[in-house]
């Protein structure tokens, strides 16, 4: 009789592998025009929103898809020092070749480990739709909160937006696209509660605020 299958463990790999070339030429249309308004009820317009309140002329950009958001929102500054990491080198293409007016640096790390960044080395960091991709629960997940941390100057801030798979209301749509992602290991968020959210940034900064629009959790930190 042969050996049941072992389940499948969602790795930080996993979660970025479907970052094709072929899928980042649909991203915006799939992500932006479709899930965002009707699955997770959350639509760009705020999530640009988020990004003009908070984006600094020394920003890093972490989980960067194709950088439709830094395009959108409006900087403080003509020129900011632009900086992009994600581990997907696919996205980190298409977001530096789209963003190409800012010469932005592009840097290639896993952010569960050491980023392998100078500390204070911005005064903003976005982390958008990342979370809910990466393994383990919110605790295990807060290891990103810290390296986040000893990047920012001093007064620096932390903001972002993440899917949550627990304690809020989903629709039909949002359901089933939760049960496929998180089988798939695509997501990683079915346990992802507001307040493991509040209690992860807790732990790391002094100051946060969390609001909650549809499905997703837009947070600030500093």
């Amino acid at each position: 009789m042969p050996a049941p299958a072992k389940p499948r463990v969602p790795s930080v790999h996993t979660g970025q592998a479907l970052y094709t070339r072929s899928f980042l030429r649909a991203y915006d249309t799939l992500v932006y025009g479709v899930n965002s308004p009707l699955t997770w009820r959350c639509t760009k317009d705020r999530l640009v929103a988020l990004y003009d309140r908070h984006v600094s002329r020394r920003h890093l950009d972490i989980g960067v898809a194709t950088g439709v958001l830094l395009d959108e929102c409006r900087f403080p500054v003509p020129m900011p020092d632009l900086t992009l990491m994600d581990l997907n080198p696919h996205s980190l293409a298409a977001a530096s070749h789209r963003l190409r007016r800012y010469a932005p640096r592009v840097h290639r790390a896993d952010v569960l480990r050491p980023w392998g960044l100078p500390d204070g080395l911005v005064d903003s960091i976005g982390m958008f739709h990342l979370l809910h991709c990466l393994p383990g629960t919110l605790a295990d997940k807060a290891v990103v909160f810290e390296h986040a941390r000893r990047a920012l100057l001093p007064g620096g801030t932390l903001f972002g937006a993440t899917i949550l798979g627990a304690g809020v209301r989903h629709n039909r749509s949002a359901r089933w696209q939760l049960a496929v992602a998180n089988r798939r290991g695509v997501m990683c968020n079915r346990q992802d509660r507001l307040e493991d959210l509040h209690a992860a940034l807790t732990g790391v900064f002094t100051d946060h605020e969390v609001t909650v629009v549809g499905s997703v959790a837009l947070f600030r930190a500093c």
